[in-house]
């Protein structure tokens, strides 16, 4: 017995002995083990956390080290995935927003199709619809019109993200404010201010001219009512637009442009061919017109002395008439 035990003594001896010696190595190991995972997991995370929130990191982290395995000293350097162009796109990323490049004043002529823009970005599944400010009229919405008045209509430019009111046949009642709106909660609008005027085209002397042959034809075209001058002034003799170039000669037009713009036709050596109906045309307003006979007379001098005291007292009328106009505003 006491040989057994002195055997089984020295075999714990031995065992402890063993156990002791191959501590060291397999513990290293096993922390080594946990040192490698425990980066891994803190690697992970990272990541994780960019994807999650990657404006916040951004701000706070632009890279963070963590020790590799092998148990030595190297450091990896992990860069922020989230790009200088992604995180302003994140921090720009504000919703549905106005383009306020446009015109916010728009001046049309009565008569003459009117559009009023409105530039997009970022609509998204949002609607963009038109209300008149006076009785907050709902015009349209989308692509479709919503008021019974169908000279209201939407024009969507998918190329400009621009959704234009389009008005036909402008009146001067039209005149007001519209509101472009986007449906947000709440919603956000874009105000254009209509202005339509209805300006006014004579040629002094209408309807109708007489004149002697060998004298010079003066036509007078005068347009007011615009808020800035016509960028031209067409004259045509019988549908064709007269060329003062031609080899009759003779045929020149002088305009003065101002609130009030004046225009004069002037044909010397007047010819029965010159005889014709002559069509004033400014851009932007309405065109008059008038009928001119080129004739033989055996009292030229009363013909043209007649021609002359009408379009005196037109000139007349019109000054009288410009006088009161400037003299009511300068009371006001």
């Amino acid at each position: 017995m006491p040989y057994l035990a002195i055997i089984m003594i020295l075999i714990n001896i031995n065992y402890d002995t063993l156990a002791s010696a191959s501590l060291p190595s397999q513990a290293s190991t096993i922390s080594e083990h946990i040192s490698i995972t425990a980066s891994h997991l803190d690697y992970q995370q990272y990541h994780k956390n960019i994807q999650n929130d990657g404006s916040e990191i951004s701000t706070s982290l632009s890279k963070q080290q963590y020790r590799s395995g092998g148990g030595g000293d190297e450091t990896v350097d992990v860069e922020n995935e989230i790009g200088d162009d992604e995180f302003q796109g994140n921090s720009l990323n504000r919703g549905p927003y106005f383009e306020v490049s446009a015109t916010k004043n728009i001046t049309a002529i009565a008569g003459q199709s009117a559009y009023l823009n409105c530039r997009v970005r970022n609509l998204g599944n949002k609607t963009v619809s038109w209300l008149r400010h006076r009785d907050l009229m709902l015009l349209t919405v989308g692509k479709e019109t919503y008021t019974p008045d169908q000279r209201f209509q939407s024009v969507h430019n998918p190329h400009a993200n621009d959704w234009s009111l389009k008005i036909l046949y402008p009146q001067k009642k039209d005149s007001d404010i519209y509101e472009c709106q986007i449906s947000t909660v709440p919603p956000v609008g874009y105000s254009v201010m209509l202005t339509v005027v209805e300006p006014t085209t004579l040629i002094l002397g209408q309807p109708e001219m007489y004149i002697d042959t060998t004298s010079t034809i003066n036509l007078t075209c005068i347009v007011q009512g615009l808020n800035e001058p016509p960028s031209y002034i067409q004259w045509t003799h019988n549908g064709y637009e007269i060329n003062y170039d031609s080899p009759r000669g003779g045929v020149s037009v002088i305009t003065e442009k101002s609130e009030i713009t004046t225009s004069y036709l002037l044909i010397q050596h007047a010819k029965p061919s010159d005889s014709g109906k002559y069509m004033c045309s400014p851009s932007h307003a309405n065109s008059a017109g008038i009928l001119v006979h080129v004739l033989h007379s055996e009292h030229p001098a009363a013909i043209q002395r007649a021609d002359r005291i009408q379009i005196k007292l037109y000139l007349l009328c019109f000054t009288i008439l410009i006088y009161v106009a400037s003299s009511t505003k300068s009371f006001h």
